[in-house]
């Protein structure tokens, strides 16, 4: 296996693996997360679409055909996070900082992912220029 297969694989599976982590105190209404997201003001309704949106993008980070679009969705979710934790919630939340940063490493593990699949995301959106033959 090249090095940047191992590469790609190393980002996907931390990526991944937060973002699966998260989703038991989510789906089972964990007391920290409903806290979490009634100071958020979105509770139960941004808890359970949240994790619905985490669940599908590490489903498509993992398959590399479907990388960027889950690096792409999964940076966009930890944007969210990482705003909500820098203007409501602090960078230490009930006493930690371990939630901010789950958030950043995954923002970055997503980030280098849709640099390095920004063609993917270029056809997704029609703006790479068409071949003639």
């Amino acid at each position: 296996m090249k090095l940047r297969n191992i590469f790609l694989w190393i980002l996907r599976l931390v990526a991944a693996v937060i973002l699966l982590q998260t989703l038991y105190f989510k789906f089972t209404a964990h007391p920290d997360s409903v806290k979490l997201f009634t100071d958020l003001g979105m509770e139960p309704w941004g808890r359970i679409g949240t994790g619905i949106f985490e669940l599908i993008a590490s489903i498509l980070v993992l398959y590399p055909k479907t990388t960027g679009y889950g690096a792409a969705l999964g940076l966009g979710l930890m944007a969210g996070a990482i705003y909500f934790h820098l203007t409501k919630l602090g960078i230490v939340y009930e006493g930690d900082a371990v939630l901010f940063i789950y958030a950043v490493t995954v923002f970055i593990c997503c980030a280098i992912l849709a640099f390095i699949y920004r063609n993917d995301l270029v056809r997704l959106v029609g703006l790479q220029k068409k071949q003639t033959i």
